[in-house]
């Protein structure tokens, strides 16, 4: 990073503002953390690294290393200037125990420590501190190596030094508290995602990740010097793009800077990923809003003038991001979150500077790139008419399915029960398999729909074939809530939507289509927990009278053993082909009986990610969903085909 970008050479305790003392953090970790379940667990290790993220953003740092290692405790290093030594004035005590020990304490107050941050809120260091068995921090200074150590919090070593040394830098190692958090294993996986993440943003930084847990350990560096434009390459890299270049914008105002990335695929939705000082929003903000007005702004300026749209026929903001892949990344001094995870960005004057930048960069691009401005454009038209003819398919759907009069579908049979919090439906394919459902079923609060016949892929259809398909619109009608942007889940008949297919590749493939349904139109009902996997079983054991079931190879084994028992006794094992071959009776008990079933929860962890594996699993491109298959294949379970 350039000299220019430098806000001051050195970093010193007086810069380590203090605004008050840690508090709470052990009584109520959700408020610093969002959860104690994986996704707060996950959330300490972006904590530490976003201090790391703040030394290269002011161009001090140019690698970091984020390791797990044996026994799931995470250790971050980075080059950059270390965390200060020296007393910090306020408090008598030295900065870096400061920084661990007391909240709202950082070089992000106005103390000239930083001029951009991720991690404005201060609290970052001190709350992992709070939540961790153990923390050792090491800062590489003045020729020194400075170490402190933590136990939930509390000082176990003062500030000592250990040794001498050449480099600058800071090492944190730490090991979350069992007694904080629901899970205490960390996944490569999603570490490793938001570490790509981080060096996209940061186009020359180096991000190290790397998992010593195993026999071998797994690692992977990662440099990006073309920064967001090559994010947004990976990020179409399993969908095929109408255009080549991708279209980057940069701008900047007084402290704030904003620098714009997209490329458009020929899919029908849209994925908008927006980032305030290296921090994911998920939630937006005034940044996305900026954005979103100057490309509908943009494309219809341009069609006007150039005689591509006439009339009234202007296209949408929705039409305009139909296929798009966008990354917004804005830096700025005083940025104002909603909550201290980050999710929403709140400043007035950046939506008003993405504004400016789309408007004018946008509009000199298209000028200058006419071919792709018209791919883009008709891309756009061809999206709304696709929507008004969606519109006038809902309104025959309505009609066709009896959703307006509250008729049912007559492949529906419904419970008696009338609170959908109390309702469970059951969507089972085949008739053979929804007629022991029926039979087997507590019709007080069990309904059941049976589905016939292959399901519509919606990942490769516009909306107006989904709506009004016929295999979809009894789905539609039996739940209520409405479809896509009309979902309301007010209307919801049922609480607990349970997909019951076949333990085979068939039915892992009813399954899929049906969660990619329920995931492209009906989001709510994951997002609110509403829908669950039946998980039939796949062996009845018998041993004379006595019958048993076991609902995988190692569980039959298992089971299969203690029946024999010493007396090594015949036993007859049947592999279920389907839910078709059991009786009323068996499907009730093993599937269907609330005190004896298993239903795995539908989540969305990570919304991106789902996107992502819908993409490849049910997308347009062939090799893409083949290395899934390969790479995953060990994980799945045997089964006979």
């Amino acid at each position: 990073m350039s000299e220019e970008t430098k806000v001051t050479q050195e970093y010193g305790g007086e810069q380590i503002q203090v605004l008050e003392g840690l508090e709470a953090v052990r009584k109520r970790p959700g408020m610093y953390i969002g959860s104690t379940s994986s996704s707060g667990l996950h959330h300490l290790v972006y904590e530490i690294v976003d201090n790391s993220i703040d030394e290269a953003l002011a161009g001090y740092c140019k690698h970091i290393t984020v390791t797990i290692n044996p026994g799931n405790s995470i250790t971050v290093t980075d080059d950059g200037r270390g965390i200060p030594v020296d007393i910090q004035p306020q408090t008598g005590k030295p900065a870096l125990e400061v920084v661990f020990t007391v909240l709202h304490a950082g070089g992000k107050f106005g103390g000239g420590g930083y001029k951009v941050s991720g991690g404005l809120h201060g609290v970052g260091a001190s709350v992992v501190n709070a939540l961790s068995q153990s923390l050792t921090a090491r800062v590489y200074k003045n020729g020194k190596i400075y170490q402190m150590q933590f136990s939930r919090g509390q000082i176990v070593q003062e500030m000592t030094v250990v040794g001498t040394t050449e480099k600058t830098g800071t090492e944190v190692t730490f090991q979350p508290d069992p007694e904080m958090f629901d899970e205490t294993v960390y996944s490569y996986e999603i570490l490793h995602e938001r570490m790509r993440e981080e060096a996209f943003l940061n186009a020359g930084l180096s991000i190290t990740i790397t998992d010593d847990r195993g026999d071998e350990p797994v690692s992977e560096t990662m440099c990006y010097e073309g920064g967001i434009r090559e994010f947004a390459t990976w990020s179409n890299r399993h969908k095929t793009v109408i255009h080549q270049d991708v279209i980057y914008m940069v701008g900047a105002k007084d402290d704030a800077s904003a620098e714009i990335a997209i490329q458009y695929n020929d899919g029908y939705n849209e994925s908008l990923q927006s980032f305030a000082n290296d921090v994911r929003t998920p939630e937006g903000g005034m940044h996305e809003t900026g954005f979103k007005t100057a490309l509908t702004r943009v494309l219809n300026n341009y069609g006007v003038k150039n005689g591509i749209i006439k009339g009234e026929d202007k296209v949408t903001g929705e039409d305009c991001r139909e296929g798009i892949t966008a990354i917004i990344s804005v830096k700025l001094t005083d940025a104002q979150f909603e909550g201290q995870t980050k999710a929403k960005l709140g400043n007035a004057y950046i939506r008003t500077l993405v504004d400016q930048v789309v408007n004018d960069q946008l509009t000199t691009y298209f000028e200058e790139h006419p071919a792709t401005a018209k791919i883009i454009l008709e891309k756009a038209m061809m999206a709304n008419r696709a929507r008004e003819a969606a519109r006038k398919a809902r309104e025959n759907a309505r009609r066709k399915t009896g959703l307006e009069s509250g008729g049912m579908p007559d492949k529906l049979k419904d419970c008696n029960e009338k609170d959908p919090s109390l309702c469970e439906i059951y969507i089972v394919e085949g008739d053979s398999a929804a007629g022991s459902a029926i039979g087997g079923r507590d019709s007080r609060f069990q309904a059941i729909l049976a589905m016939w016949g292959k399901m519509l892929n919606v990942e490769k259809a516009r909306q107006d074939k989904v709506y009004g398909n016929d295999k979809l619109s009894p789905l539609i009608a039996a739940l209520g809530g409405g479809i896509g942007e009309d979902f309301n889940i007010e209307k919801l008949r049922y609480h607990k939507i349970i997909i019951m297919s076949d333990a085979d590749v068939d039915g892992a493939h009813i399954r899929t289509l049906l969660l990619t349904f329920f995931f492209r139109y009906m989001r709510p009902l994951i997002d609110n927990g509403f829908v669950y996997s039946a998980v039939p079983p796949l062996y009845k054991l018998k041993r004379g009278k006595t019958e048993r079931v076991a609902y995988s190879d190692e569980e039959r084994d298992r089971i299969s053993a203690e029946m024999r028992g010493e007396s090594n006794a015949k036993i007859e094992i049947q592999r279920y082909k389907g839910l078709g071959e059991m009786n009323k009776e068996e499907l009730w008990d093993t599937t269907m009986n609330p005190d004896t079933r298993t239903l795995r929860r539908i989540t969305l962890d990570d919304a991106r990610r789902a996107d992502e594996i819908f993409t490849v699993l049910m997308g347009e491109q062939v090799e893409p969903r083949k290395e899934w298959i390969e790479r995953n294949a060990k994980y799945a379970i045997n089964i006979d085909i």
